[in-house]
């Protein structure tokens, strides 16, 4: 496991990841909490590209949980049919759907554990919607966000619970709220899984990675 970067580190990485970018977003696509909630759903082993793609023309006219029904699963599929899985997303979303008309008013709850109740939402999808959404500094840990937590030594781990708790230990407090989409857009495109490109790394020389790429 990758060593702990101390805190003075860590805040002046976070500074530089604020000083490229104030105020980073999520790539997702989506006109309100329930288009972010399916978008974030349907990721799931697929690219946000990807999602992108298929959900423009859907989110265009379905953007409520009543308008998912009355489309129904078929209707769904035929939306979605180019991301992984999608036989099983559409069915998870339609009774997502189902259970925010019937328990939520048709509202997408701002709770980890409701949202973590819905079918095919687990920490991550939650914890990505806490934090576009409703702005809470919930760490949503991907493939991108446990790699640089480890390779850097900002949040090392061995699993993603680790490195969820890591981040929410170690990162300063004024940084918890955009941490996970720098974490995200620096590992998505600067220190890649395969070719790391740490000659344009703004954080090369607080990084504890051995295996630099110059």
């Amino acid at each position: 496991m990758a060593r702990q970067l101390a805190y003075h580190q860590i805040h002046e990485i976070f500074a530089r990841f604020q000083a490229v970018e104030p105020e980073p977003k999520g790539e997702l696509e989506h006109v309100n909490a329930f288009t972010l909630l399916v978008a974030v759903a349907l990721s799931a082993q697929a690219t946000d590209a990807g999602v992108n793609k298929a959900t423009r023309a859907l989110f265009a006219n379905v953007d409520t949980p009543e308008k998912m029904l009355a489309l129904g699963e078929e209707g769904l599929t035929e939306h979605i049919r180019t991301i992984g899985l999608y036989r099983q997303k559409a069915r998870n979303v339609i009774r997502l759907s189902q259970i925010l008309v019937e328990s939520y008013g048709g509202e997408v709850p701002s709770s980890r554990a409701a949202l973590q109740s819905l079918p095919g939402v687990g920490r991550k999808t939650a914890n990505v919607v806490l934090s576009m959404w409703f702005q809470h500094p919930a760490q949503a840990v991907d493939t991108h966000v446990f790699r640089v937590g480890n390779r850097t030594g900002i949040a090392p781990g061995r699993d993603v619970d680790q490195v969820e708790r890591a981040i929410e230990d170690h990162v300063p407090a004024p940084f918890q709220k955009h941490a996970h989409h720098w974490l995200i857009l620096h590992g998505r495109y600067i220190c890649v899984a395969r070719k790391p490109k740490c000659g344009i790394c703004p954080i090369n020389d607080l990084c504890l990675f051995e295996e630099k790429t110059l």
